[in-house]
């Protein structure tokens, strides 16, 4: 019988993993035998990681990248073939959310800024690894987006936005690379806990909503969209591509 669910051998870059989401990812990825590289604007944070996934008999590199800047999402594909070879499988999870409020107070500059590092890095990482995954006849690829992208709102309404796109960008990749066998998919995290969701968790009301009305009554934690991925990362999910894979604790539902 197989492990449908084992990542042994795979090489699989994490963006945005120094903390939150994407460290718990790489750690979980790392866990089931991938090669992971551990990546975000950061080196210091990203080494302490990758560290932490040795210490517990992982493979792990870390790379300082950018997500803006173009060069760098290059480098850090270049330096993970480098320590691991071909890539079967990215999490696109890095993105900025500098603006909370009214889009009426939203400067254009901005507004590209958060289309620019929560979709468009999202594409060109993707077209820097298809030529891997073209020849490793399949390849994976998991962008984090949120459920702000299902519904409107007064204070994240450009990340929604942006959210949103991602869902849609899943769907046209996995139109057009589906006959490599590269399955795209993307995951909705509803509020987890983490450092970029701070304005949010102090929204009074909003906890209220937690503890009174979701389903399951608590904040999401790191470790449960980390389990996610490596579900559409591995063998369990090869069926599955252009799909949207909400974690929200039933927030959707109510």
């Amino acid at each position: 019988m197989k492990d449908l669910f084992d990542l042994s051998g795979k090489t699989i870059i994490v963006t945005g993993s120094s903390r939150g989401i994407g460290k718990a990812t790489a750690e979980q990825l790392a866990y089931r035998g991938a090669n992971v590289c551990v990546s975000s604007r950061n080196l210091e944070p990203c080494q302490e990681v990758a560290s932490s996934i040795q210490a517990q008999g992982g493979r792990a590199i870390a790379v300082r990248a950018s997500i803006s800047r173009p060069e760098d999402l290059a480098m850090l594909v270049a330096k993970t073939r480098e320590a691991y070879g071909p890539v079967h499988g990215i999490v696109c999870n890095a993105a900025t959310n500098p603006h909370y409020g009214s889009i009426d107070t939203l400067d254009d500059e901005t507004h590209l800024k958060i289309y620019r590092n929560n979709v468009l890095s999202n594409v060109q990482l993707a077209k820097l690894v298809k030529d891997d995954m073209q020849q490793l006849r399949g390849g994976s690829i998991v962008i984090i987006s949120s459920i702000a992208g299902f519904k409107g709102s007064s204070t994240i309404g450009a990340y929604g936005i942006s959210k949103a796109a991602d869902v849609q960008l899943a769907r046209n990749l996995a139109v057009e690379w589906g006959p490599a066998n590269i399955r795209v998919n993307c995951i909705a995290p509803g509020l987890v806990e983490t450092r970029m969701a701070a304005a949010l968790l102090a929204d009074e009301a909003l906890m209220r909503f937690t503890r009174e009305s979701l389903p399951l009554r608590r904040l999401g934690q790191p470790e449960d969209i980390a389990g996610v991925a490596a579900f559409l990362m591995s063998d369990a999910a090869s069926f599955v591509t252009g799909q949207t894979l909400i974690a929200d604790g039933g927030a959707l539902v109510v």
